[in-house]
């Protein structure tokens, strides 16, 4: 259903580096880009997550509310994305751990403040 989000980013090399390191451990990497946007994902026909310098110019503000929701494919692979993105430099917004029966969820912020979810859905 989702072709593909965006989020703002202040520093296209710094934010790179993050996404690089963070999303090639679900084995996405760089698709297609130019200066102000970077589209990550693991095929160029599936869903994708682009970074970029918002296109009015204007200073790069994460929504309130907003979030983007990453499935990893395992609670183990929840850890491993919670701990990569804070050592990376990303934030804590919540320590992984079962929400819900069937949703088991870990929260952090990027360097530029931007919510990101990494999750396993199981069946209830």
């Amino acid at each position: 259903m989702l072709g593909y989000c965006t989020i703002g980013v202040n520093d296209m090399e710094r934010a790179k580096a993050f996404y690089d390191a963070l999303l090639g451990e679900l084995g996405a990497s760089r698709m297609f880009g130019m200066d102000r946007i970077q589209f990550y994902g693991t095929a160029p026909t599936g869903g994708m997550l682009a970074i970029c310098i918002p296109y009015d110019e204007q200073a790069p503000a994460p929504g309130n509310g907003t979030m983007v929701a990453i499935p990893a494919g395992s609670q183990e692979n929840v850890d491993k994305l919670h701990a990569k993105a804070l050592e990376l430099g990303g934030t804590d917004e919540g320590a992984p751990g079962a929400r819900l029966p069937t949703f088991y969820g870990a929260y952090v912020r990027d360097l530029d403040g931007n919510k990101l979810c990494f999750f396993q859905m199981s069946a209830g």
